[in-house]
């Protein structure tokens, strides 16, 4: 009984120091997905994106640090400090959420100065999709607090949609066209938005490994992060999309 309880501990020691090594990677991606496209032109002073993309960017730069030192505290058995500093977290999120609105009401405006708003519309649905799926599960997430095991996988597949848009930027940089303008077509994100649903599929292979079978928030997420990215393509078309885009678009004046 007591080996059966010290293998326990051991592996629920290691279990906190997983999702550390998972919110470490978060960070590296965050950071280094926008170096060509970001850090670096910010660097040459050669940006010229708005105010929006600078704080848009810092929040979510500053939210995958969060994260990272969250599931440290955890790691280190400073749970307390971990539900004490939440309540950060969630407003931290919701000034996140509002600067995707903005960001994506922005792209839609200036895409109509180069008679491609409607590009940038079908495009929105990339970002604003992914939104709505970090919502969910972010919400989730919280309505779990007390349910360590369910709350710390609904957060990492939370953060999942969030890291979409940084390998993208990579994708940009390496198979764009050089004289490429305006949005892309939607199509372009579903490669790297795959690649980003590995990091869940490595979070099913651990538990596997370790609890001997597949929690079912992994199951349900991978599911749902690969359904909205599949079906961004075909619904970015329809009217019924279109329609939704200009609404968004509208909330500008």
């Amino acid at each position: 009984m007591t080996a059966i309880t010290m293998d326990g501990r051991v592996r629920s020691e290691e279990a906190r120091w997983f999702y550390v090594g998972m919110a470490a990677i978060y960070v590296l991606i965050a950071f280094g997905g926008f170096i060509p496209t970001y850090w670096a032109r910010v660097a040459r002073g050669s940006f010229d994106g708005g105010p929006i993309l600078h704080w848009h960017g810092a929040l979510f730069f500053t939210w995958t640090l969060f994260f990272f030192a969250q599931t440290l505290l955890i790691a280190t058995g400073r749970v307390v400090n971990h539900r004490n500093w939440g309540m950060l977290g969630i407003s931290l999120a919701t000034a996140m959420a509002i600067s995707v609105l903005v960001a994506a009401i922005r792209s839609m405006k200036v895409a109509e100065t180069i008679a491609m708003g409607d590009e940038a519309r079908r495009f929105a649905i990339v970002s604003l999709s992914g939104l709505v799926l970090f919502a969910v599960f972010f919400t989730l997430a919280i309505a779990n607090v007390r349910a360590a095991e369910s709350h710390k996988r609904y957060m990492v597949v939370a953060m999942v949609p969030l890291m979409q848009a940084a390998i993208a930027r990579i994708f940009l940089t390496l198979f764009a066209p050089a004289d490429a303008i305006g949005p892309p077509p939607v199509f372009v994100a579903l490669p790297p938005g795959l690649l980003m649903d590995g990091l869940i599929v490595a979070a099913m292979v651990y538990d596997w490994r370790t609890r001997g079978r597949t929690h079912s928030i992994y199951v349900v997420g991978l599911a749902a992060n690969v359904a909205v990215q599949v079906l961004c393509i075909p619904l970015s078309s329809t009217e019924g999309w279109m329609s939704i885009a200009r609404t968004v678009q509208s909330l500008a004046g």
